[in-house]
């Protein structure tokens, strides 16, 4: 069974329809004792990095992330949800993040190193580049993936990097680490790929839950 947390500003109708078009079972809650019973967790997220910290530390969802990041089991951030799996970001403010994962998360400048303007938010379909080999990516190919951020994250560590994709500024597109994984983009928005990625995140679950 998949948790997908529920703290206010998640995508929760896209990702759950996403879940149910690939037979998932799984369900939405923001009960900590129910999410860390879950074979997998996804933390959904659309909006601002400060809002989102903020309601899930005082739901006290923040360590419960955090606790069920210890027991190994898989756990998938998609798009702010990835970002707030790591240190910090400057968005509206500095915030510290789950700390989950090495990095910071920045605003695309809008501005190249030659002067040349471009726009922010980053929206619409790039393709990604696979860096590393990772349970997500198996048997698949790169293909393009929907985004929509005006945030990146910056990676301290390129060991989290699993695939990139390129808006003027390199962006961590897929990142990973142990049982913890993390998605720029929409998956359930990202048509072939995105859902190739979800099935893979499903089968780690299913993987996980064998071996117990």
């Amino acid at each position: 069974m998949i948790g997908i947390v529920d703290y206010g500003m998640g995508n929760l109708f896209s990702v759950s329809k996403a879940l149910e078009r690939l037979g998932a079972e799984y369900f939405l809650s923001s009960e900590k004792k129910d999410l860390l019973a879950a074979d997998a967790l996804i933390l959904p997220g659309v909006g601002s990095f400060r809002d989102a910290m903020l309601r899930l530390n005082e739901e006290g969802l923040s360590e419960m992330v955090k606790e069920f990041a210890k027991t190994g089991k898989p756990l998938l951030g998609i798009c702010l949800g990835m970002q707030l799996l790591f240190e910090d970001s400057d968005e509206n403010g500095f915030t510290e993040g789950l700390k989950l994962l090495p990095g910071s998360v920045r605003r695309f400048p809008g501005k190249t190193n030659d002067g040349e303007t471009y726009k922010v938010p980053h929206m619409g379909w790039n393709k990604l580049q696979f860096v590393k080999p990772s349970p997500l990516l198996e048997g698949l190919d790169e293909d393009y993936v929907y985004f929509v951020h005006s945030y990146f994250v910056n990676a301290k560590d390129s060991d989290v990097l699993v695939a990139k994709a390129s808006y003027h500024e390199e962006v961590s597109a897929v990142v990973g680490r142990g049982n913890i994984y993390g998605m720029q983009f929409h998956p359930e928005k990202s048509s072939k790929l995105g859902m190739a990625l979800l099935t893979n995140f499903l089968k780690l679950a299913e993987e996980r839950k064998a071996c117990q």
